[in-house]
């Protein structure tokens, strides 16, 4: 065991300090212009990207993820204390509920301005 634990160590740290030493890159303008087929950019390389769009976005994960984590109810309700699955289950009900009604209140949710 503390082999085992003393190799992965020493793995992880020897990878880590590789990739610190490998690189050595030297960064000059040229380096760190954008590149376009040999022509120069026409506009920024950066997109505008909307905040809001990306909240939407997260509370789809959220809900997605909720999702995920009760999908397994029906089966944990055969188990020989299914009270306990219940309780957890409506736990991670009412904390996303809560968070939804938040982020309503706060005005996640509203396109219009």
């Amino acid at each position: 065991m503390i082999l085992f634990l003393s190799m992965t160590i020493f793995i992880s740290m020897t990878l880590t300090l590789i990739s610190f030493w490998l690189p050595l890159m030297t960064p000059s303008t040229e380096k760190l212009s954008p590149y376009e087929c040999g022509f120069d950019p026409l506009a920024s390389a950066r997109l505008p990207y909307s905040m809001r769009f990306f909240l939407v976005a997260i509370l789809f994960l959220l809900f997605d993820l909720e999702i995920a984590l009760l999908l397994p109810s029906p089966w944990a309700i055969q188990l020989s204390n299914p009270i306990m699955t219940l309780m957890w289950a409506s736990v991670i009900l009412i904390l996303l509920t809560l968070g939804f009604i938040y982020e309503w209140v706060q005005g996640a949710l509203e396109w219009a301005e």
